[in-house]
């Protein structure tokens, strides 16, 4: 059995993965489960039934004898993109499911979890099964990161900007000027190694050769991100890729997003309301167009995602998904599964860029400095940052 899975284990494991989706839902009023404002942000009540459609679909219904699905149309409502399962009600109309009410998807987690439970201390939960279950922990764990960024975009565009939480902020500290790594010329591997779990697109380990380079030990800050703001950042054309400045000028962009100039000052929407901007702060909810604009202003660019994976232990990560100016697409040697798994990642590899590290959205023990996120490069809605080389 593999680290993560164990028989002493397994069980608290999926408990506690669970519980922890559950909890961050809770300062939610019934009517913020349901709003979906655009395409790319879903009702946190699909979040919830969509991750325990998954245990359902995968695990349950194949492999436990005698076990019921809960609904018989909630495949039709909680499939996500999985063409292998069937029909689906498509991303854009999540906000209209009205029904299933909250509290019935609440029931459903319910009756999941209980024979989930059930299931993994019986004889069924065989040592074949645990990469499909360790995919589902995992799976959820990244749902739990959507649902904060969904939910932050929900409450940030209520005109109210209402507080999701009123935890103490804690004061960022002051900003040192920005060091540059240098990493020497070479041949590097990337990739994971090893039998814990990752996901299929961080594999196959391989070689990669890399010309001499320097990387920044810290992000960029408000402060600095503001400089590149005041001194014309978004009106100049050259900084920019020419889709970038499409984008700028359908738009209107002026700022980060949750950034609003109220009676002369910069005030930025977070989880707990509308403060002014701490310009401390690491600069949150940048799009790849942005990344790539700031650098250039800076006379600078952003690392590809190998640079950044080989100097990873050398600078601190986490706190912000870092933008990278790689591609997204299969390392060497990429194999994808057969059958609906082999949709969760492969099909992706097209029209998208890598993201690397982590946020302060992103689960504990959900992070390696392997994991390659990725989204489209106009989207700013998850907690994405800057970090330069050169």
């Amino acid at each position: 059995m593999t680290p993560e899975i164990t028989p002493k284990n397994i069980t608290k494991k999926y408990s506690t993965i669970r519980k922890h989706t559950i909890e961050i839902c809770s300062p939610l009023e019934i009517e913020d489960y349901v709003v979906q404002p655009i395409v790319d942000v879903s009702p946190p009540k699909w979040h919830l039934g969509h991750t325990t459609w998954f245990f359902e679909t995968f695990i349950l219904l194949p492999n436990f004898p005698g076990y019921k699905a809960f609904d018989s149309q909630y495949n039709f409502v909680f499939n996500s993109y999985y063409e292998t399962i069937g029909a689906r009600v498509i991303r854009t109309d999540r906000g209209n499911l009205s029904r299933p009410s909250v509290s019935d998807i609440y029931k459903y987690r319910k009756y999941v979890d209980e024979h989930m439970q059930t299931f993994l201390e019986s004889e069924y939960m065989t040592e074949s099964i645990e990469p499909l279950l360790e995919l589902g922990l995992n799976h959820e764990q990244q749902h739990q990161e959507l649902l904060m960024t969904d939910i932050k975009y929900i409450l940030g565009h209520n005109p109210l900007f209402p507080s999701y939480t009123k935890e103490i902020k804690t004061k960022n500290p002051k900003e040192k000027n920005i060091e540059m790594i240098r990493c020497a010329e070479g041949i590097y591997e990337i990739g994971f190694e090893g039998d814990s779990f990752c996901f299929d697109n961080e594999r196959e380990r391989h070689k990669v050769y890399l010309r001499d380079f320097e990387i920044a030990d810290r992000l960029v800050t408000n402060r600095e991100y503001l400089e590149f703001m005041g001194a014309g950042g978004y009106t100049s054309f050259k900084y920019w890729h020419a889709e970038g400045w499409d984008w700028v000028k359908q738009n209107e962009a002026k700022a980060p997003l949750y950034w609003h100039y109220i009676d002369g000052k910069w005030m930025n929407y977070t989880l707990n309301g509308l403060e002014e901007v701490d310009m401390d702060e690491e600069v949150c909810h940048i799009n790849f167009y942005e990344a790539s604009a700031y650098a250039s202003w800076k006379g600078v660019r952003l690392p590809t995602e190998e640079e950044w994976e080989v100097a990873s232990d050398l600078f601190n990560w986490g706190s912000r998904w870092e933008w990278t100016n790689s591609a997204y697409l299969p390392y060497p040697h990429f194999k994808k599964e057969e059958g609906a798994v082999g949709e969760y990642n492969g099909k992706f590899m097209v029209n998208q860029m890598v993201l690397r590290g982590a946020s302060v959205a992103t689960p504990a023990g959900h992070s390696r400095n392997t994991y390659r996120n990725f989204f489209q490069t106009n989207l700013k809605w998850q907690f994405t940052g800057i970090r330069l080389a050169r």
